[in-house]
């Protein structure tokens, strides 16, 4: 038996009730059935009333809250077991008579009274990033938005489309997502005009209808983990989140519909946790706690929360590491490293989590090695930070020599601090100059890693290495550096990361789930290192036949993850378990493969294709060849695409000005993650099929694949972002292309992308006023993006066209790149300036051999002169490489 702590559990409850103290906005909108008379005594019980000037009897404002009481009974079955004498830190799970039940904790954040309700009451303003006057005003208000629209036909706006525009005009914003579940298709915006209407009723049946989706997704979750709080509750973040993505939170007070009611709920959950914790911990949860939360200044003012971030550096040090026989199973290699690197930042975060006995909801931002936690500002929060840290850097120092870790910093932060509004004098909101001490305190931490230079340094590096070090195995064949333990072939033995590197990279495409135990499993699918103390294992779907039902039970499976990809672009991403977007695609061989096989595509390869099997690097590099008379034409080659968010700094920072709060900053970073985690895997899976994801996420990515489906997807994805990010031409990224031959070590094909990537990164166009960077490095030229998408889309057809008509021998083509060299470089040599009189000379011979009339080589040299002498050269100079190269790459035997 492993029991979970009973502070984990009682935190679990909290987080549930914050999570849920929004429930009713969801069903009032969806006008779910209910008996008049019990939502009128709601209404009394958790509804502020306000008083009319006509008449003494006034209404009801955030009527929703009535609602929240009502929905709980609707989904109760589908809870956590909610009865028992111990329901702890509440007095019962839904006596209103009990003023500190669980369901009036969740419904009066309107109409707080006691010690508990004040707690959810106060995460619910600071999440909204509320001062104490605004909240009253916002309590008072009708329902109503800035796009003039009410709480049900209201959609929500797209915080993408506001970033450094803050002073655009409410209504002006042209941008809502679709009241949809969460899918590759939903991610997108899309026109107000045309989708948002004023037909209430057609409003209200699409509440309906996602309610009803909801609530039988509830049930779901396997029934053997309501027993589980804490794992439970991960299941129930995933299920609220696909379901409530694109619900506007906040519709009344004339405020602008751009949090998710999700967004909203779960940083509310974990400003709730923490600041019970404060208090528990405090011992202050008795009536002087009550009237010091209701009356806000000096309690706002004291330092209660932690906010602890997380990162993991040395991420492509990580994955390029080259040793051995690194080159011989890249493939494998690189798609099991990129994995592990997920599991580790997860298991991370997990490790935060369990030392201070905080549940998922926690955790706000998850993201591409990066998490920030909600925590209390306690004493033994502070120590057992301290613990984990060590814990960190001492398993890292040990399986990666320090090429690798992860840094813990955290930012103590009072209530005053998730403020939005503008003190006098101040130049900044006090949550914006939170984000710059968040900022700040991780640059700090990023420059001490491993804290080498205090007196409780870890251990050497090398202490691991020589307790188990074996001579008869000697070093690991894969890294070249590791003690080897597993014999991986006849001549080849392996350390245990590598051994457990390759095993993923073959479970990948076999699992779709990941558990995560303090014992281990008996499970051949299981990794032989525990990351961090806790084991992992991959899974199929064994909940049907009970197989993990007791360990859920028992305490023993701290989490269980699924990992798979979408099956199709509009279905709701909800298989049941806890989501995690840590699965990179992964190119599988098909019967067309395995017959363009046959028909000799794949040139100098040995390995053979196994049907439903990963391919290999080898094999990806010939994806491109296309059979041209008879028989096989283009070059055998790997493109690498690798590229980021460009200034995501000032984008946090800066880029809502201070309509930035805490809830925004997490829907923010969270709807970024997702168009690289969640939709880019999907566009790959379904359009560019032979594209490794090696890691994608957060803002960045990194892929392999042939040579010219990467110049393809780059534009592609280039085109998709901004359709993303709601054509925002302040959002942008820039990325790196390098090709090379398939046999070039790993660790290269990572330093060439870099060098490419950041080439790109000094792109500063001198003829517009734009800022750096939105570029595009590809055969060395760096272009902008509409350049590069002119010379894909209207110069390489347009060449080819010629090619084609004219009959153009390649050798001609070829004599361009001489040309180009001599257009770039007039102002060098005097002779260099007779580039168009060469093109001229050597077009007017080429005619000349094809015999034609003086009529016809007269219009086809102008027009030979015409796309490419001008259009090309002249106008492109050396970008024009671009073109020419994709041609001539595609026409090689």
């Amino acid at each position: 038996m492993h029991p979970i702590s009973p502070l984990l559990q009682q935190s679990s409850r909290i987080a549930l009730a914050a999570f849920l103290h929004d429930l009713g906005k969801f069903a009032e909108r969806a006008q779910i059935k209910v008996d008049p008379q019990t939502l009128e005594d709601n209404k009394q019980l958790y509804c502020p009333h306000r008083k009319q000037h006509t008449d003494n009897k006034g209404y009801f404002t955030h009527v929703h809250a009535a609602y929240t009481g009502l929905a709980m009974d609707l989904i109760e079955d589908s809870l956590p077991d909610l009865t028992g004498s111990d329901f702890a830190p509440f007095g019962s799970w839904k006596t209103r008579e009990v003023d500190d039940s669980f369901i009036n904790a969740a419904a009066k954040h309107h109409k707080p009274e006691s010690f508990l309700q004040w707690i959810i009451a106060t995460a619910d303003r600071l999440a909204s990033g509320f001062d104490r006057e605004e909240f009253e005003n916002y309590n008072a208000a009708d329902e109503g938005t800035s796009t003039g629209k009410n709480h049900y036909t209201a959609r929500q706006l797209t915080l993408f489309e506001q970033i450094h525009k803050t002073g655009l005009a409410k209504r002006d914003f042209e941008y809502r997502y679709r009241l949809e579940p969460l899918s590759p298709d939903s991610l997108f915006p899309v026109a107000a005009k045309g989708y948002e209407s004023d037909d209430k009723e057609a409003a209200q049946r699409e509440y309906a209808e996602l309610w009803r989706n909801f609530t039988l997704a509830l049930k779901q979750i396997p029934i053997s983990h309501r027993k589980n709080w804490p794992l439970w509750l991960d299941h129930f973040e995933t299920v609220w989140g696909v379901y409530t993505q694109a619900i506007p939170s906040a519709t009344a007070f004339n405020v602008r519909p751009d949090v998710s009611l999700y967004d909203h709920s779960r940083v509310t959950a974990a400003l709730a946790t923490a600041l019970w914790r404060y208090h528990h911990e405090r011992g202050e949860t008795d009536d002087n706690a009550r009237k010091a939360l209701s009356q806000g200044t000096q309690s706002r003012g004291e330092p209660k929360f932690l906010l602890v971030q997380g990162d993991f550096f040395g991420i492509q040090d990580f994955i390029f590491a080259s040793g051995g026989d690194t080159n011989k199973r890249a493939a494998k290699l690189l798609r099991g490293r990129s994995f592990y690197v997920s599991l580790l930042a997860e298991c991370a975060a997990l490790k935060v989590l369990d030392a201070l006995d905080l549940p998922a909801t926690s955790q706000v931002i998850n993201a591409a090695g990066k998490f920030m936690i909600v925590a209390d500002n306690t004493p033994a929060t502070l120590a057992r930070l301290q613990g984990v840290q060590q814990e960190l850097d001492a398993w890292f120092l040990n399986h990666s020599f320090g090429q690798a870790g992860v840094g813990l910093a955290w930012t103590a932060a009072s209530g005053n601090d998730f403020c939005c509004k503008r003190m006098t004098g101040a130049d900044k909101s006090p949550y914006r100059q939170l984000l710059d001490r968040l900022f700040e305190q991780m640059e700090i931490k990023k420059c001490r890693r491993f804290d080498l230079c205090v007196d409780t340094a870890p251990p050497a590096v090398f202490d691991g290495f020589l307790n188990n070090f074996d001579k008869d195995l000697g070093v690991c064949n894969i890294d070249g550096r590791s003690p080897a333990h597993h014999q991986l072939e006849a001549d080849t033995f392996v350390g245990d990361l590598a051994w457990d590197q390759i095993e993923i990279g073959h479970w990948l495409t076999r699992r779709q789930r990941i558990l995560i135990t303090r014992q281990p499993l008996n499970m051949t699918s299981a990794l032989k290192t525990p990351i961090f103390g806790y084991h992992v294992s991959f899974a199929e779907d064994e909940e049907g036949r009970g197989k993990f039902g007791a360990e859920a039970q028992s305490g023993n499976l701290l989490r269980a993850w699924d990992f798979s990809l979408p099956e199709s672009g509009d279905a709701a991403l909800w298989n049941g378990y806890a989501r995690r977007n840590i699965n990179a695609y992964v190119p599988i061989a098909t019967e067309t493969d395995k017959l363009e096989e046959q028909w000799d595509k794949y040139i100098g390869i040995d390995e053979k294709l196994e049907i439903g099997a990963a391919k290999t690097l080898n094999h990806l590099a010939c994806a491109n060849r296309r059979q041209d008379a008879g028989k096989w034409t283009g070059i055998s080659a790997l493109s690498t695409l690798k590229g980021d968010v460009d200034n995501l700094g000032n984008i946090f920072l800066n880029g809502l000005g201070d309509d930035a709060s805490f809830g925004k900053t997490a829907a923010l970073s969270r709807q970024l993650n997702n168009f690289f985690a969640m939709y880019l895997p999907w566009l790959c899976q379904r359009e560019y099929p032979d594209t490794y994801t090696v890691f994608a996420g957060g803002d960045d990515f990194f892929l392999i694949g042939p040579w010219w489906s990467q110049i393809e997807l780059a534009e592609r994805m280039r085109s998709e972002f901004s359709r993303y990010t709601a054509e925002n031409e302040y959002l942008h990224f820039s990325a790196g292309i390098s090709t090379t031959k398939p046999g070039l070590p790993i660790n290269q094909i990572g330093e060439l992308a870099e060098q490419a990537l950041e080439q790109a990164k000094a792109h500063n166009p001198e003829k517009r006023d734009v800022p750096p960077k939105n570029a595009v490095t590809c055969f060395g030229q760096t272009v902008g993006w509409h350049t590069f998408q002119e010379l894909l889309h209207s110069r390489l057809p347009n060449l080819q066209g010629l090619v084609n008509e004219n009959g153009l021998s390649t050798g001609y083509v070829y004599g361009l790149l001489n040309l180009i060299d001599m257009a770039e470089k007039v102002g060098e040599r005097p002779e260099n300036a007779l580039w168009h009189s060469y093109f001229a000379y050597r077009t007017a011979r080429m005619l000349d051999r094809k015999k034609l009339d003086k009529k016809q080589r007269e219009i086809r040299h102008e027009a030979l002169a015409k796309e490419i002498a001008h259009a090309g050269i002249k106008e492109h100079g050396g970008n024009y490489r671009i073109a020419l190269f994709c041609h001539l790459y595609q026409q090689r035997d």
